[in-house]
């Protein structure tokens, strides 16, 4: 459980510094900071396989990069359930989710 506690909080940390960084992510607080690292964490593990598995023909058509559209839309989605956070454009929300997915691989190689 302190494990879990801690990997979001770090996750937390990488979010309020990405937005110093990159135009078009606006994060107002570390309590926002959590949120979206909680709720990108949720929405990530149950909501994105779900879609990939619905849009697994659009997908294939074009080439796996239909992937590309879905996670920046699950970066939106986390835009309309957390209170101060906000995203434009889609290049921003697409390196962000690069980010926080990179961060999350290399916490999860260390948690074991």
């Amino acid at each position: 459980m302190i494990g879990f506690i801690i990997r979001y909080i770090i996750i937390a940390g990488v979010v309020m510094i990405i937005p110093r960084y990159l135009k078009g992510i606006t994060v107002d607080g570390f309590t926002t900071a959590l949120l979206v690292a909680l709720a990108m964490g949720f929405l990530n593990s149950f909501v994105k396989p779900i879609l990939k598995i619905i849009s697994l023909p659009i997908t294939f058509m074009t080439l796996g990069l239909f992937s590309l559209v879905i996670t920046v839309g699950m970066v939106y989605l986390v835009e309309v359930y957390v209170p101060g956070f906000k995203v434009s454009g889609f290049i921003a929300p697409l390196i962000f989710s690069f980010i926080v997915g990179f961060t999350n691989s290399v916490l999860g190689m260390f948690s074991k």
